[in-house]
């Protein structure tokens, strides 16, 4: 039996963070990634586990770590994969990129580039602002679209109903 199925972890919804220097004051800012089901130091999960507190399967997840978006996943003596708390701040991550509509080729090359190092933080800096690009021109296009159906939700919310025919 693992953990969590005797001990449920409960999915805690991100808290916004506070607004740092430098960052947009449009509110359109970074949460903080939801507090892990562990303290540090105690951080070693099962895929079912895993898959549990973040929602995506565990062939997902095994799916993640073979095209290289997960960096090495340590195993048990048995070779069962044991996550940390800092996989899951990865996961977390991903999940973002995902949401953004990054392309994963794109996501597994920026993972290439965090394993690269510190000489890399550049090119990290430019994907993720292109990323950035995408998702603002995605903002105004959905809000476009918001704006058409606020006016056609008005125009019907304007309408007298029509009488019922007399029997």
């Amino acid at each position: 039996m693992t953990v969590i199925e005797s001990t449920p972890v409960p999915v805690r919804r991100p808290r916004p963070a506070a607004r740092s220097e430098g960052a947009p004051a449009d509110g359109v800012c970074a949460a903080a990634p939801p507090a892990h089901p562990r303290p540090d130091g105690r951080d070693r999960y099962t895929i079912s586990e895993v898959a549990a507190w973040t929602g995506l399967t565990a062939h997902t997840l095994r799916w993640y770590e073979r095209i290289g978006l997960m960096p090495h996943v340590d195993r048990s003596h048995t070779g069962q994969r044991r996550f940390t708390n800092r996989d899951l701040d990865w996961l977390v991550f991903v999940g973002k990129l995902r949401l953004t509509g990054m392309p994963v080729a794109a996501m597994v090359r920026y993972a290439e580039l965090v394993r690269a190092g510190a000489s890399t933080v550049d090119e990290r800096r430019e994907l993720l602002e292109t990323t950035r690009q995408d998702v603002l021109a995605r903002i105004d296009e959905l809000t476009g679209a918001l704006a058409v159906l606020d006016h056609k939700i008005g125009v019907y919310g304007a309408r007298q109903p029509a009488p019922d025919p007399a029997p």
